[in-house]
This record gives C-alpha cells, structure tokens and sequence, in this order.
C-alpha cells in the first residue's frame, strides 16, 4: 500500500498542506466535515445566547369551542 492514502495516516498534517495546494476540494471537505461533531454540541447554547429558541409546536387541530354555537345573523338572502 503506497500513495497518498498511506501519506496521510503517516503525517497528516503534511498531506493537508499538500492537499490544501495540490486538491482543494479535498482539504476543504476534510475541514468542514470535521467541524460537524463538534458543532452538534456547542449550537444549542450558542443559539440560546443569541435568543434563538425552539418555536412551540404547531398544534394538530383546531380547537372546538365551549358551548351551543352561535348562528351568525344578517346574511339572510
């Protein structure tokens, strides 16, 4: 096994140097795809500081009001 991917377990600071000059797309997938984990949970407090909550549920039905209905007036032909 020789190449690139035996390069980078060896050094993998020095394949993303070479990556970032030589294969862009591959450095910057390997950054952004490494910024997941950790912003799954550094997101939440950093959106409660901002003021950014969770909206309150969507409710599933139209509530049905108490009491006899009220038949509207004024409309007759």
């Amino acid at each position: 096994m020789s190449g690139i991917p035996q390069t980078f377990w060896s050094s993998p600071v020095r394949y993303l140097r070479w990556a970032m000059h030589e294969k862009p797309a591959i450095f910057f997938s390997i950054v952004v795809g490494s910024m997941g984990p950790p912003l799954l949970y550094t997101l939440p407090s950093i959106r409660a500081r901002f003021g950014d909550f969770d909206p309150p549920a969507v409710p599933h039905s139209y509530p049905v009001p108490k009491g006899p209905r009220k038949v509207p007036e004024g409309f007759d032909d």
